[in-house]
């Protein structure tokens, strides 16, 4: 493990730590009785990996120069970071409690001027990776062996924007940038791949100059092997995990619920979803 992590529990499984950001979330739906849920079930593993095994960072100084980037391209994904950032001991598990409130440092959607350990702010879907590829830039001028990941939606891979940076980073040989792409196959208007069909996905990539992997975003394993190999590739390339990932995963009832960009949880399902997490919580 590259990344210095939180001290309490700190030989806590993956798949625990994936537990424990999927509850967070959930806690922090019930607090405002909305919030982008199902995407954050979705993307637990693949957050656990990122911030228990192969991010390097300081919990107490979250500013730290020689820390890698976790830029969050998606901004109503914020829910999930910060249940990630709560569990890495970046943010205190108190303000879980203040989600979405007026004054609160957890908006709705991540804005970096309030969130410790939230690198920039999102939404304007399809900004994220052109702001990684700078970050890259910038900390290979400096000799700064830190590595900037970016994670964005499938949403973003139909924003003209995306490829624009994809085609800058290959040109650039930027080897210190890992894209991690949510493919959950859902956006605003219905499936992804109905909207505007991106596939065949790796193959684009690839022929974008960038080394691709493409994983079941919901298998630990199969995450962990594909980090370390983006992480370790002695290669001159950008790098791109397409990882595909099942909409509220780990809450059985809401994962068979017709699915929608924004699931709807009625008040008394908050505590039904706590209770099955509970019921099948991992070493």
């Amino acid at each position: 493990m590259s990344g210095t992590i939180a001290t309490h529990l700190p030989n806590m499984s993956l798949p625990r730590r994936a537990w424990e950001i999927r509850r967070k979330a959930v806690r922090m739906g019930e607090v405002q009785g909305q919030g982008y849920v199902g995407q954050a079930l979705g993307i637990a593993d693949v957050l656990a990996v990122s911030y228990f095994h192969a991010l390097t960072y300081r919990p107490e100084d979250p500013e730290w120069e020689g820390r890698d980037r976790f830029l969050l391209s998606i901004g109503h994904y914020a829910i999930a970071l910060y249940s990630a950032l709560i569990e890495a001991g970046i943010l205190p598990e108190q303000e879980l409690e203040t989600y979405g409130a007026d004054d609160s440092r957890l908006p709705m959607s991540g804005m970096a001027a309030y969130t410790p350990g939230m690198e920039i702010t999102g939404g304007s879907l399809g900004q994220g990776l052109g702001i990684a590829v700078g970050m890259a830039l910038g900390l290979k001028a400096k000799k700064n062996a830190a590595f900037v990941y970016n994670l964005m939606s499938d949403g973003e891979l139909g924003e003209g924007s995306t490829w624009e940076a994809a085609m800058s980073a290959a040109h650039h040989k930027l080897s210190n940038l890992v894209c991690i792409v949510d493919f959950n196959d859902q956006q605003a208007d219905g499936k992804s791949t109905q909207m505007l069909s991106a596939e065949p996905l790796s193959e684009k990539w690839t022929a974008f100059g960038w080394h691709t992997q493409r994983v079941d975003g919901n298998d630990m394993d199969a995450l962990v092997a594909a980090f370390d190999v983006a992480r370790n590739l002695e290669d001159a390339r950008p790098r791109v995990i397409i990882c595909d990932t099942l909409m509220c995963k780990g809450v059985p009832f809401l994962e068979t619920r017709e699915i929608t960009h924004f699931v709807r949880v009625e008040p008394e399902e908050w505590q039904m979803a706590l209770s099955v997490l509970d019921a099948n919580r991992p070493a």
